[in-house]
């Protein structure tokens, strides 16, 4: 009875302690070991139901361990042999626990997450990067114990369900299906994840017979290809780069909808955005191969191995950027590595010489620094200790780290166990400095001679036209991607009698960056360039067909009908960049097929609405700005839109509805809808209305 008490007034005290001090001395106190779980999420209700069980080992005597979750609701208590309830976003079990003995804890539970978990009309998934599980799964926030999660989920019959681990058991019952997944492995919890939707699934194996699961949408199938071309090439060269194998089962990619970052690699199952869903034209302007490669690297830099706290961050996003660096590099080449380098160095530089540089061992840097100047720390270190030490030096960490939680100074030691260099200054100068070594970058950029050359180019930026003429000449004449782009944005402002003829020559080159470069800068066509300019809407790339399309449209009038005609039909990129820009002109274009105009106005309208991703929402939202077409549909998609989980979209939409509040005319046409608005919606319409 007394240690009862005692835990009931822990947990009264609770709100006043310092949370990490009472992670620390849990992972003191008890292991979890295993968590089970059946899982039942509803996307009408926005809510998951679940049977858990929790298998932990107590270290220590204690009276109340706990586990995180937030707004959490018991309905049945399935344990007899101590005490479970919830209280400030805790699950605790209260009882005698005596070290070294195993205990079990199982519970009925139901969750209405606020975040971690979303839910769309033909679609769920998950995001717990950080801390998060524990709004939808009763789990630790604190990395620091890793866990094994089999999860089973009952979905709707016509869903794919996709989580960690392998699939062990399929069974169909009458309105729905039951999925079993097994992870063999422990992993912190935030790794944890599920994704359900409408999925079909291309199926490969590695090198080394791990089974590779790529999914997508059926309607997307034929982009299948392009989205995930390299796959294979890339999980094969990470494994004999980094020379510890796949630590897990099997690994799976799943894109959805609306997702809140690029990628995340939760453990065997890497979810990301659909943005980065191509076909075979937007694959050469964006793809998916730098963010396939970096969460594909997480598999072993954040998962097997993870960071103690958020000042060794950089352990697992440097490495995860820097190893995907490697992969583009195996297969676009070596000026393509060293391009992205360069281009990350002088984001950084820039950034250290505004007085904002950060060290690498500071919990709240920017995700530049942990990113970016942690691959550049990890390049650094490798020209410095030699090839073999380094690759020797990461596979000794992971292999002895596996599973297990890390610090720079574990990574560190590892390296001077293997290396003859002495690495104390590349520990002050690239982890504890803030200041971002320039000069160390530069020399070890001229070790490229494409570099080298780019450079050359790059400083004739200041000199005249007239004398540098001959040089561009030659970088536009056959030319590498990135020189000749450098030489055409050379001539941006210069007289069109001194670079007619080297845009000639650029744009006979047929390279499509040379010739992306001119559509994107050249803001006035000379009449002598018309039918090279023109030829831009042949290109095999949408980024250039935008551009070109809206260049032509503007300086030639008595051709817009023309353009319009021949760019019909085309959706561009996943937020249908070409589509929405072709609605805008042919909307606004004067005798441009004049009875499809409502029909025209209609499509750009229902592109705001939430049957759409956010990406092709904001699009829809400029131009409906730009173009002042705001109806009442249109204004209630954007106050709905400032509730929305992506909180850049979020953000903007916010922003632009402030926008509109301070015009009378839309003012008092957003004071008409706000009886159909959601609750969340009305509130922020209403602080607008306020101010």
């Amino acid at each position: 009875m007394h240690q009862l008490f005692s835990a009931l007034l822990f947990i009264l005290c609770f709100s006043v302690l310092n949370t990490s001090n009472l992670h620390a001395q849990q992972t003191h106190l008890v292991d979890f070991l295993k968590i089970e779980a059946s899982l039942n999420p509803n996307s009408k209700a926005k809510t998951i139901k679940g049977r858990f069980v929790a298998t932990f080992k107590v270290l220590k005597n204690t009276d109340s361990i706990f586990m995180d979750a937030a707004n959490i609701k018991i309905t049945d208590v399935l344990t007899k042999d101590f005490k479970i309830t919830s209280a400030e976003k805790k699950v605790w079990f209260l009882g005698n626990f005596n070290a070294g003995e195993i205990y079990t804890a199982q519970f009925y539970y139901e969750m209405q997450p606020k975040q971690a978990l979303y839910f769309f009309d033909d679609e769920i998934w998950t995001q717990g990067q950080g801390k998060y599980t524990s709004h939808w799964l009763p789990s630790l926030d604190d990395v620091n114990d890793k866990i094994e999660f089999d999860l089973q989920f009952v979905a709707p019959k016509n869903k794919t369900v996709i989580s960690n681990g392998v699939l062990t058991d399929f069974t169909q019952l009458h309105q729905e299906n039951v999925w079993r997944f097994n992870m063999e492995k422990p992993m912190s919890s935030y790794l944890a994840a599920f994704a359900i939707g409408d999925y079909a699934a291309k199926i490969l194996s590695s090198n080394s017979g791990v089974p590779i699961k790529l999914y997508y949408k059926p309607k997307d199938s034929l982009k299948v290809e392009t989205t995930y071309r390299y796959s294979k090439q890339i999980f094969d060269f990470l494994e004999t780069e980094i020379g510890v194998s796949y630590p897990w089962q099997n690994y799976k990619q799943v894109p959805v909808r609306d997702f809140l970052y690029a990628g995340m690699e939760n453990t065997t199952a890497t979810i990301f955005s659909e943005a980065f869903l191509v076909d075979s034209i937007g694959f050469y302007d964006r793809n998916y191969i730098n963010v396939n490669a970096h969460e594909l690297a997480h598999q072993w830099f954040g998962n097997l191995v993870t960071a103690k706290s958020s000042e060794h961050h950089w352990l697992q996003e440097g490495f995860a950027t820097y190893y995907a660096l490697l992969a583009e590099k195996d297969v676009f080449g070596s000026d393509y590595y060293y391009w992205q380098l360069l281009q990350s160095a002088e984001q950084l530089k820039a950034r250290s010489d505004e007085g904002k540089g950060e060290s690498l061992l500071n919990a709240k840097a920017s995700s530049l620094t942990f990113y970016q100047k942690g691959a550049w720390a990890l390049h650094i270190l490798r020209e410095k200790v030699g090839d073999k030490p380094f690759k020797i030096a990461v596979k000794n960490y992971l292999e002895k780290y596996q599973f297990k939680t890390v610090t720079t100074e574990d990574f560190l030691n590892e390296v001077k166990k293997v290396s003859t260099v002495t690495i104390s200054d590349f520990k002050q100068n690239w982890l504890q400095q803030s200041a971002f070594q320039s000069e160390d970058a530069y020399q070890s950029l001229l070790k490229s001679e494409f570099i080298k050359k780019y450079f050359e180019i790059a400083a004739l930026r200041a000199t005249p036209i007239s004398v540098k003429k001959q040089q561009l000449k030659t970088a536009l004449t056959f030319p590498n991607d990135f020189i000749g782009q450098e030489a055409i944005f050379q001539l941006i402002d210069e007289p069109f009698s001194e670079t007619i003829p080297l845009y000639k020559v650029a744009f006979a080159s047929n390279n499509l960056y040379v010739r992306q470069a001119i559509a994107l800068s050249m803001q006035t066509i000379p009449i002598e360039l018309y039918n090279e300019f023109e030829s831009l809407l042949n290109d095999a790339s949408y980024v250039t067909l935008e551009a070109a399309l809206y260049q032509l449209w503007s300086q030639f009038p008595q051709k817009r009908a023309e353009f319009l005609e021949r760019t019909k039909g085309i959706e561009g990129f996943q937020n249908k960049n070409i589509r929405q820009l072709w609605l805008a002109l042919a909307i606004i274009t004067e005798g441009y097929n004049i009875s499809e105009k409502k029909a025209y106005l209609a499509e750009l309208r229902a592109y705001t609405s939430r049957n759409y991703s956010f990406e092709i929402r904001e699009k829809a939202f400029n131009y409906l700005s730009e173009l002042q077409l705001w109806n009442a549909e249109t204004l209630q998609n954007l106050a709905e839109a400032t509730t929305h989980p992506a909180w850049r979209f979020s953000k903007y939409s916010k922003t632009l509805l402030k926008n509109l509040v301070q015009e009378k005319k839309y003012r008092s046409a957003l004071e008409q809808i706000t009886a159909q608005l959601s609750s969340k919606a009305l509130k922020n319409l209403n602080s607008l209305l306020k101010q």
